[in-house]
């Protein structure tokens, strides 16, 4: 009996020892494919450092940042437009993010284009710089990072992780799609749909930026997932292909170390109090001053500036 156990245990023993060796093998690939996607979506910008700015963010010191969130349709024969623009401002003493959608018909001023325009035509005019300081002038802070995700390939980012669900407020029919109200669950092209629609809810714009909102985090939930980890080659595959940031592998170590804790709780400030208009045959959204100057006070005061 007692020769059997002590035969049992380098049987254990090496088990343990082969599943040590896979966990640590795995973590290695992981990190490989983690560093090789972040290089692959680094794409540096001319305008390196905030016109609001001094001196550039210290992630060292933990001071709060700013990051601006481009979905892009891109068209052929074109740049295409910036019909998703969502600004998160992350403070981690406060251990908190704010998240504002700006309507893509608002109309303000395009930053060294010397027009008023709606601002997703900034993209189209001047591309990224154009949007960070068009979006930064209309807010009132400065705007340090950009992601900009490619939208008509984002459906393959949500196949890599397995498809995700969201919880629809309206039934609806796209194309060959339909999303019954209630909790649902999306492939990419159902997800691609599910936040294009616009012109069937009863709240335009709005109800089409809680969709986006739905989908983001959906996508980020299901990808810290452990079944999502085990695909860690799709994901990152996807993300290489559909995703460009401004932001070094670094600087994103320096985030997911040091500000952790503040993408725990997120809040969502709506701009909702303005008005459609029509100038020439063409509509805009004129924003409420009072509500635009309020959430711009918030988004200072969240940035310690």
């Amino acid at each position: 009996m007692t020769k059997k156990k002590k035969k049992k245990w380098p049987f254990i023993v090496g088990v343990i020892g082969v599943l040590i060796f896979a966990v640590v093998i795995y973590g290695i690939l992981v990190f490989k494919g983690l560093t090789d996607t972040a290089k692959e979506i680094h794409e540096p910008i001319e305008r390196e450092l905030s016109k609001k700015r001094e001196e550039p963010v210290a992630f060292k010191k933990k001071e709060p940042f700013s990051v601006l969130v481009l979905g892009v349709d891109e068209r052929e024969g074109d740049k295409g437009r910036s019909d998703t623009m969502i600004v998160l401002t992350v403070n981690p003493e406060l251990k908190s993010t704010k998240m504002v959608s700006i309507p893509r018909d608002s109309y303000t001023e395009i930053i060294g284009k010397g027009v008023q325009d709606k601002i997703n035509h900034a993209y189209a005019f001047g591309g990224i710089e154009m949007s960070m300081d068009s979006i930064e002038a209309l807010l009132d802070i400065p705007i340090d990072y950009v992601v900009q995700v490619n939208m008509e390939s984002f459906k393959d980012i949500v196949d890599a992780v397995g498809g995700i669900t969201v919880t629809n407020p309206l039934n609806f029919k796209v194309g060959s799609h339909t999303f019954p109200k209630g909790e649902i669950t999306l492939d990419g092209e159902e997800a691609l749909s599910f936040v294009r629609m616009r012109y069937e809810d009863p709240r335009g714009d709005f109800g089409r930026q809680d969709r986006q909102k739905q989908v983001i985090q959906a996508v980020m939930r299901k990808g810290a997932s452990l079944n999502s980890l085990l695909n860690y080659k799709g994901i990152f595959g996807a993300i290489g292909k559909n995703v460009r940031t401004n932001m070094t592998f670094d600087e994103m170590t320096d985030v997911q170390s040091k500000y952790r804790d503040a993408f725990g709780k997120v809040d969502q400030l709506y701009i909702k109090e303005g008005l459609g208009k029509k100038m020439n045959g063409v509509w805009y959204y004129m924003m409420n001053e009072n509500e635009l100057d309020s959430i711009k006070v918030e988004l200072q005061e969240h940035l310690a500036l």
